[in-house]
């Protein structure tokens, strides 16, 4: 019998070791350990086994790998079969976890309904940063306000300066906004615009339309520039004092717009179709006379010149007639104006037009244009109120009484003439 020793950093390792030497046939004599395990050192073992020389057979020479491509010693078998046993026994738990949801009961409708809730919330939010990304890149200049805007805010900031809104003025709101509205608000962007929304109505100032008091008379003049609806306006007053309100209201005119034959011709046909009685003044001193012709009215109503509002030779006149105003009657100043122009060019007019004493303004064209943000600013500005919208042509249906709520429809959601109020 040839006795023969192996050695390795395990038992397993060793004989390993030998039954790669001799075969199966070796027999295992002892297993010893010759060195403890230390700090920096493996435990050695050693193995001597003997194999009989008949049996003994010759090994067959291997063929040598290259050195980049042998196994490393600490590679053992017994660790191979380690991992793969760990890694049963990791494929076993998840499977044992499966099989537990498998059979797990169903949670609750209520419960997935909670969740459902959450993770579509999760989604809201997410969209609203995805939002603010790209509200980041609407414009070539991003506002120097935007980085400071949360997520879910971004939207309506967008669309309230894409209205055409004064950036001031839109930033002072949306400090407004940041500063009061209350955190738990704040859950997603279709809850910050409704309460910016509500925010924007509390600052849009308008006239409420009262008739008037019993024996007394209402007079409105109507002033702005040149071919922005002063006469067709008339017009719809005219016919919905007359017919379309619950009283019937007498109703008188007065034309101060001789400039313009056309004008003056286009009163007088209305008044003919309603029955109205109709004044004609060339000359302030006139200006009292046709109040007093017209005192059987409940309503007179006065169309002016058109002019440029830098025109301020027409804008004398038009005063002239109210300072030598010598009736009882007040009169109310309407200074109407085209929403579709900037809210650059609404603010000089209005400032031009300013020394007649306006009361309420007049926006028409609202048919015309997407942008509303720029009416807001001018009311925001100048705290004077609204009192009527022209939304079209038609006489008499093309007129809306002024209110907030539209004005904030309008501008978060663009005007649409058959969801009118």
């Amino acid at each position: 019998m040839t006795i023969l020793t192996f050695s390795g950093t395990t038992p397993a390792e060793a004989l390993k070791k030998a039954q790669l030497e001799v075969g199966e046939e070796a027999v295992l004599i002892v297993t010893r350990e010759i060195q403890k395990k230390s700090l920096g050192k493996s435990a050695l073992y050693e193995i001597v086994v003997g194999v009989e020389e008949d049996a003994a057979p010759k090994p067959k020479p291997k063929p040598q790998e290259p050195l980049t491509k042998q196994r490393p010693l600490a590679q053992k078998s017994s660790d191979v079969l380690y991992n793969i046993s760990e890694a049963a026994k990791q494929i076993s738990k998840i499977a044992e976890v499966t099989e537990e949801e498998r059979s797990a009961p169903r949670q609750a409708p209520a419960a997935e309904s909670e969740d459902l809730k959450r993770i579509k919330e999760e989604i809201e939010k997410l969209g609203d940063k995805v939002k603010l990304i790209q509200n980041m890149f609407w414009s070539e200049k991003t506002p120097k306000t935007t980085a400071a805007i949360p997520p879910e805010f971004a939207e309506i900031y967008r669309l309230a300066q894409q209205s055409g809104m004064d950036q001031e003025h839109l930033d002072e709101i949306m400090h407004l906004t940041l500063e009061h509205m209350p955190s738990k608000m704040r859950e997603s962007s279709e809850t910050v615009k409704r309460y910016f929304q509500v925010l924007m109505r509390k600052m849009i100032p308008v006239r409420i339309e009262t008739p008037p008091k019993n024996g007394g008379k209402k007079v409105i003049m109507l002033v702005g520039p040149t071919g922005v609806g002063k006469t067709t306006s008339i017009a719809k007053l005219a016919a919905r004092f007359s017919y379309l309100l619950e009283k019937k209201y007498k109703v008188g005119l007065v034309v101060l717009d001789t400039y313009r034959i056309g004008a003056v011709e286009q009163l007088m046909q209305y008044a003919r179709m309603m029955k109205l009685g109709i004044e004609t003044v060339v000359d302030p001193p006139e200006f009292s006379s046709a109040l007093n012709a017209l005192r059987y009215s409940d309503y007179i109503l006065i169309d002016t010149m058109g002019s440029s509002p830098y025109d301020k030779g027409k804008i004398e006149k038009i005063y002239e007639c109210l300072r030598g105003n010598d009736t009882d009657y007040s009169v109310d100043v309407v200074l109407v104006m085209p929403s579709s122009i900037k809210y650059e060019d609404l603010k000089a007019t209005y400032e031009n037009f300013a020394p007649l004493g306006i009361d309420t303004m007049m926006f028409t064209k609202l048919d015309e244009t997407r942008g509303f943000g720029n009416i807001f600013s001018l009311v925001y500005e100048t705290k004077v109120p609204i009192s009527y919208f022209s939304v079209g042509q038609e006489v008499p249906e093309d007129l809306v009484v002024a209110s907030s709520d539209f004005l904030v429809e309008c501008l978060m959601n663009g005007f649409r003439k058959g969801e009118m109020p």
